[in-house]
């Protein structure tokens, strides 16, 4: 079997395949910073090395000062100058990678979330998802924060110590490589360890996002049931296990920390040995000593901080480490290679011995087992039936919101799994039980499912759905903000919101889940009416609890565990005094 590519290496890979795409920049990152680590850090004391050597030579009077030295005094200017300018090139260069990659990073983890099924969404924190995508694109800053600032400079650093030290002092140069080999791989050992503490410090981060927004989310819920003492237990609990993780992994940081620092510390007691000896054992000038010390610091201040590198580093890994997991993992609705468009003439649905079971529990949940259901076009159908029977599982497979296991569900005969999801869904006005807003306008809700809309016909659509007398007393009218899933309307008021936007839609196929039951008797009456005309000539399937709701269409199908127990006209099904006829019952005596 072969073995799944660590979390680590997958985040590389989308990291490098986003940098790729705007390589002038990232090529441009590496060179001015191996510019700005030659010009200012290897430059400046090669110069005052050949300047020390003259020195110790000759005594230079000082007349003859701009005349030995001139030529000195414009390298280092210039070696300054250029330094400078690879150090304004390099923060250009990595700011705009950043921005570019990070809108990248951004767009496809969003692309990824918006196109997952609804049973993956249904098994996570909205909050969480959203800390996840936030972690990622920015810990793709943080890591090129690192690489350009820190990683770069040390290799650079030590590549020009081999180059301008090895030809003058070759056992120095060797010794300096061989100890800063050993402790690169020391300072690697131990900080790969560390790298499961930094993704289970990052999941736990998560948990507490997702715990903090559901409870948030449901404000309502925890005050009205007096359980801000619960919420609190829950929210301590998780922000326990990020403190204590998060603990951890500094315990494990400062550890390795010491035990590098220690290595700095050989590695510049070798250094001072050759300096205080090199001029009596090895015959070394001035200027060359000078060389060593200055070089040999560099390369320890830079390597000294090696241990904050890794821990950035594992830092920034263990923060993506959640986003890439779900990145890597397969669409559960997707759409085939070279899906076409759904074309809708008349609207006629089949569902074709059609299969279904939920499979995200331990134990698979059937729904359906060779379901069979014809629906001509044009024709209203309600569905109707106990809790459990199916009803709204119809309505979320049409919209391959779920995928079945067997059989096929066709729309004027085109297997809906054979066309594109987004074409299907245009096709299809839909209003469930609980109305989707958005945190915008009443007029951008409306128009959501046609943004080009005018103003009249979105004024059109709410006088339709009896939503523009409520609208039209609200002080900013249509430009009022509904608030995050319309919290500043009253639930009738979001349904009509919601209905005005099926309206406007003026989608072939229709399907109404529950759409009327947040709705006052008044109120569902004049909507009664508008769903009327708006269901003429369309297809429409209506989910219903309330049997007044369906009882004038033109078919009701009666659904028992997941078969379908009755179906006929509300006449007929009273005649035969079956299952509807008893649900008749119960609600109107």
């Amino acid at each position: 079997m072969k073995k799944k590519p660590s979390t680590t290496r997958r985040t590389i890979y989308y990291y490098t395949k986003a940098t790729f795409r705007h390589w002038p920049f990232f090529l441009l990152d590496i060179l001015s910073g191996v510019g700005y680590a030659y010009f200012l850090t290897f430059g400046n004391p090669l110069i005052i090395g050949k300047i020390v050597d003259i020195i110790s030579v000759r005594k230079i009077a000082s007349n003859e000062v701009f005349e030995v030295f001139g030529p000195y005094i414009i390298l280092l200017v210039l070696c300054n100058v250029l330094g400078q300018v690879s150090s304004k090139l390099q923060d250009y260069s990595l700011w705009k990678l950043q921005i570019k990659v990070y809108y990248d990073l951004s767009t496809m983890c969003f692309d990824t979330l918006s196109n997952q099924s609804m049973t993956f969404h249904n098994n996570r924190f909205g909050g969480s998802l959203v800390s996840q995508t936030s972690k990622f694109a920015s810990a793709y800053n943080q890591l090129m924060n690192t690489i350009t600032y820190s990683i770069i400079p040390a290799v650079a650093t030590v590549v020009f110590i081999i180059w301008i030290l090895l030809p003058l002092v070759p056992l120095y140069t060797l010794a300096v490589v061989i100890f800063l080999a050993v402790y690169i791989l020391i300072v690697y050992l131990m900080f790969r360890r560390l790298l499961k503490l930094n993704a289970k410090t990052a999941g736990a981060q998560n948990r507490l996002s997702g715990e903090l927004s559901d409870s948030i989310t449901n404000i309502l819920a925890v005050k009205t049931s007096g359980r801000e003492q619960y919420e609190r237990d829950l929210f301590k609990k998780v922000n326990k296990e990020v403190y204590d993780t998060d603990s951890k992994r500094m315990r494990g940081s400062m550890w390795s920390g010491s035990v590098a620092s220690a290595m700095i510390v050989v590695i510049m007691v070798v250094m001072t040995i050759f300096i205080t000896g090199g001029q009596p054992w090895f015959g070394i000038s001035a200027g060359t000593l000078i060389m060593m010390f200055t070089y040999t610091n560099t390369l320890t201040l830079r390597f000294n901080m090696l241990t904050s590198v890794m821990q950035n580093i594992n830092r920034a890994f263990g923060d993506a480490h959640d986003m890439t997991a779900i990145l890597d993992e397969p669409r559960l609705v997707s759409d085939v290679d070279h899906a076409k468009d759904l074309q809708v003439d008349g609207g006629q649905i089949s569902f074709s011995d059609l299969s279904f079971r939920y499979i995200d529990g331990k134990v698979p949940t059937t729904v359906f087992e060779h379901f069979n259901l014809q629906i001509p076009a044009g024709q209203r159908v309600g569905l109707v039936g106990k809790s459990g029977s199916g009803k709204t599982t119809i309505t979320r497979l049409l919209l391959r919101l779920a995928d079945i296991q067997e059989g096929a569900i066709y729309v004027d005969g085109q297997d809906i799994s054979k066309v594109t999801q987004t074409s299907l869904r245009r096709q299809i006005a839909y209003v469930p039980q609980e109305p989707l807003l958005f945190h915008r306008t009443i007029a951008e809700n409306i128009a959501y499912g046609r943004p080009a809309a005018t103003m009249e016909e979105i004024r059109q659509a709410a006088h339709d759905a009896n939503a523009l007398e409520f609208i039209e007393q609200l002080p900013d009218g249509f430009d009022t903000i509904t608030g995050e899933r319309g919290v500043k309307l009253s639930g009738g008021q979001r349904q009509r919101i919601a209905i005005a936007r099926a309206i406007l839609t003026d989608a072939p196929i229709l399907v109404l889940d529950e759409a009327t039951s947040a709705l006052d008797s008044e109120s569902e009456q004049l909507i009664q009416e508008a769903l009327e005309n708006l269901m003429r000539n369309r297809t429409s399937i209506v989910v219903a609890h309330r049997l007044s709701t369906v009882a004038k269409l033109d078919r009701i199908v009666v659904l028992k565990d997941g078969v379908i127990a009755e179906d006929g006209t509300h006449e007929k099904l009273l005649e035969e005094n079956g299952e509807y006829a008893g649900l008749w019952k119960r609600q109107t005596t």
